[in-house]
């Protein structure tokens, strides 16, 4: 087969899988695992063939593979059935491939005896091809499409635990926030095609290296606002920490290889556009700064091991967008490949780990003796993709977030095309969300792994097809980064080594993270032996009729009350002082939203409400009242007696004959 054909396969293998899936649901059941798997598994391996035979793209000096048929004429501006697959497209779509069939196989232990994995599995399929099809798209309207078809797979994905309000609210608000930011997106989508006269990228980029866009800062920033609520940048990453109210599985497809990363993805995709106005890119460096930041404040003060990893995404998603803020989007890819590959392990693991504790939550976990020994496994993999999400040598996180920091430094050294305001606010905030990111990793391990008081629960061993995927996934956290060298032709030929001065910075600044979180542990953990606490309920609302994985997964509206917030041995709260009140609920930004705009929204609605009921119905409702009175007077009148008729026929004869007469004598 062509290269052509085989990339056509990549997507449309998991639809076809998610299609048939959904139909022989009911009937064959039988059927459903190996069309949620072998699909996806064979799509992994076709894009592995594609990178293979594309050989880097325009890094190794082959031209990037372009393939277009008109899909619909439509006027002025076509849209193409298009695409384009270079050195970035080919690495991120076999990263999707293989973190999806990890999720599947994983997902079939996970989720045994649960009525709806049909759906779930289906869904997950069409959720794999729609990130796919944005990978490879080489027409912005298509892409579109698969921007679209995600956010909609992320509603049900998260709510799959609908008996629960944690996780109706949480697809609801994950779907409504991301919706919003996809409205200037559109928008910004018809005003790039009208300044370039295409919707496909190449013309699109063949437009901006020849100076023909008009608002090249209104566009990027209109597209910037799509790309916030899809990656979960700052102000408009509040919907993924409670997006951890669905699956695990799901969760580590989201955060490792689709949806979050579609918007990284866009980004470095058209960068030429975003590097058009200096303003956009210090724009998209104060947004990276401030979602770094916070969020790995906020990971520092989380109880909920997901809700720990999900601003950690955060964070890492903020390292990506800090590294195109400096024109580098080969460290932002090398970053987001080798974030999906460690994420993903974390996910997956954090996955075992809450089902032999069972409990989410890290201050019972704190509590509990000999965890590794039930689940070494996930012990020894989580481990190594903690020490990459840390950036220790020579793990993989180490040699992309160094890729990021050696991109702001030499943007602040005007060493690149790039703003030093930019390069200056990146690297600043690279260096201290080190120390942080390093911090939070090492309190999740500790919490975790090293707890003391009773014997952790025996919940059985887990199933096999839940354990061999994290060593899977284990291998790419170890050895990504040592393959920078082979890699470079992959990134325009772009050199990812890192540099010295950096590596210096940033490793010194991870140990003494981990350091200074474990000595506080340390004496946190002498001070909560000499107080006793009571025991932590993990879900005290957990509805027995759950399935185990249910209950597991279950967020309870009391989550403030089991969180770390009086654990003595929680050395974040140490750590953080009197900031790690306001970090633990994300520096209240639902809070301010809830202001801003659910209450105004709220008591617009009550507004309609009333003026529906008492201003419109009181019409409708008099005119009902006026055609009742007159029907009861006329009913009164009807009596059957032919008499009181012919009195009333004379009586209104003389008065039509008296009326007659009084106007022929005025006249």
């Amino acid at each position: 087969m062509t290269t052509t054909t085989l990339a056509v396969l990549v997507p449309v293998l998991p639809f076809l899988g998610a299609v048939a899936g959904l139909l022989l649901g009911r009937t064959a059941p039988g059927f459903v695992r190996p069309l949620a798997i072998l699909p996806t598994l064979a799509a992994a391996a076709l894009a592995v063939i594609v990178a293979v035979r594309q050989g880097g793209g325009a890094g190794s000096g082959k031209a990037p593979l372009d393939a277009a048929t008109q899909l619909t004429p439509t006027g002025s501006v076509p849209i193409d059935l298009a695409l384009h697959i270079d050195g970035f497209a080919a690495l991120v779509a076999v990263l999707v491939g293989v973190v999806a069939s990890c999720v599947q196989i994983y997902s079939t232990g996970y989720l045994r005896g649960d009525a709806r994995y049909p759906s779930y599995a289906a869904l997950v399929s069409l959720f794999t091809s729609a990130m796919l099809l944005v990978v490879y798209s080489g027409d912005l309207m298509v892409l579109l499409v698969g921007w679209e078809i995600m956010g909609i797979c992320s509603y049900f994905l998260v709510g799959h635990n609908w008996e629960t309000p944690e996780a109706r609210a949480a697809s609801l608000k994950a779907f409504l926030v991301t919706k919003l930011g996809d409205v200037p997106f559109l928008i910004g989508l018809f005003a790039l095609a009208a300044d370039a006269g295409t919707f496909r990228i190449t013309g699109v980029l063949k437009t901006v290296a020849d100076g023909g866009l008009d608002h090249p800062t209104l566009v990027a920033l209109l597209l910037l606002a799509g790309v916030a609520g899809k990656s979960a940048q700052f102000p408009l990453h509040t919907w993924l920490p409670d997006a951890m109210a669905g699956p695990t599985p799901v969760s580590a497809l989201i955060h490792a290889a689709t949806m979050v990363a579609a918007g990284i993805y866009f980004v470095a995709r058209l960068l030429p556009v975003f590097a058009a106005s200096e303003a956009a890119l210090v724009v998209l460096a104060v947004m990276a700064a401030v979602t770094m930041v916070g969020s790995a404040l906020a990971a520092l003060a989380q109880d909920d091991i997901k809700r720990v990893l999900a601003y950690s995404t955060i964070g890492q998603l903020g390292y990506m967008s800090g590294a195109l803020a400096v024109g580098d989007r080969s460290a932002a890819v090398f970053h987001l490949v080798s974030h999906g590959a460690f994420k993903a392990l974390l996910f997956l693991g954090a996955g075992v780990v809450i089902h032999a504790a069972g409990t989410n939550s890290l201050a019972t976990m704190s509590r509990m003796r000999g965890l590794p020994r039930r689940i070494p496994d996930a012990y020894w993999t989580m481990t190594v993709a903690l020490l990459a999400l840390a950036a220790i040598p020579p793990f993989a996180g180490f040699f992309s977030k160094e890729s990021v920091l050696v991109a702001a430094e030499h943007a602040a050294l005007d060493e690149s095309a790039a703003p030093g305001a930019a390069g200056w606010t990146v690297l600043v905030a690279g260096l201290l969300t080190a120390l942080l990111t390093a911090a939070y990793a090492t309190r999740l391990w500790l919490l975790a792994f090293r707890g003391h008081g009773t014997e952790a629960p025996d919940h059985g061993r887990q199933p096999v097809s839940m354990s061999a995927v994290l060593w899977v996934l284990a291998l790419p956290s170890l050895g990504f980064g040592l393959t920078v060298g082979y890699l470079a032709e992959w990134f325009d030929g772009h050199s990812l080594a890192p540099n010295l001065t950096t590596s210096v910075l940033g490793t010194g600044a991870g140990l003494a993270g981990g350091l200074i979180v474990y000595g506080c542990w340390r004496h946190t953990t002498a001070l909560a032996a000499r107080t006793p606490m009571g025991a932590v309920t993990a879900h005290p609302h957990t509805e027995p009729a759950l399935t185990e994985a249910e209950a597991i997964e279950t967020h309870t509206a009391t989550y403030g009350s089991i969180s770390a917030a009086d654990d003595p041995a929680d050395p974040g709260r140490l750590v953080l002082g009197p900031l790690h009140r306001h970090a633990a609920s994300g520096f209240h930004l639902d809070a301010v939203y809830h202001r801003l705009f659910v209450r105004p929204v709220l008591a617009a609605a009550e507004l309609v409400r009333f003026l529906d009921r008492e201003v419109v119905d009181t019409y409708v409702r008099g005119a009902g009242t006026g055609t009742r009175w007159l029907g009861s007077a006329v009913r009164r009148a009807q009596t059957g007696n032919v008499q009181t008729y012919l009195s009333a026929l004379l009586a209104g004869s003389v008065v039509l004959a008296i009326a007659a007469v009084l106007v022929a004598a005025g006249a």
